[in-house]
């Protein structure tokens, strides 16, 4: 089954999140993150755990973010997770994460797809969106 490009979840601020100054501590936007690829994988009928039964990691090579406002203790926030790129051993998501229509933080990240010897492998075609060709690469 193909991964869907894009997905949005919600996530409630829990208080050990916050940092002192009662905010989000920007560390764990990329927790969010990771929930993020995790459910577009999971809408797509494929998990973590079965890449890695399969020999397969995705690990994460590249990491970007991007900070606006902050996000608090209770406030429900939406993380949208969205493929924007496969090509050999890469694939590519861009998240936002919001507060209502308030954009929060935006990111991005490459994971790349290795065995358990550490060797890149190419990313399966059972990730890839519907569609999408090998080697093609979409912003």
């Amino acid at each position: 089954m193909a991964i869907y490009p894009s997905i949005e979840i919600e996530i409630r601020v829990r208080y050990q999140e916050t940092d002192g100054q009662g905010r989000v501590h920007h560390a764990n936007f990329i927790t969010y993150f990771e929930q993020g690829r995790t459910e577009l994988l999971r809408a797509a009928g494929q998990t973590y755990r079965q890449l890695e039964e399969d020999g397969l990691m995705l690990v994460v090579a590249e990491l970007n973010v991007e900070y606006f406002r902050p996000a608090r203790y209770d406030d429900l926030l939406r993380v949208r997770t969205t493929t924007t790129g496969i090509r050999g051993a890469r694939m590519e998501h861009a998240y936002e994460v919001y507060l209502g229509d308030d954009l929060l933080v935006r990111g991005r990240s490459v994971l790349a797809c290795i065995d358990r010897d550490g060797r890149p492998r190419r990313v399966p075609r059972s990730l890839y969106p519907a569609g999408w060709n090998a080697g093609s690469l979409r912003d």
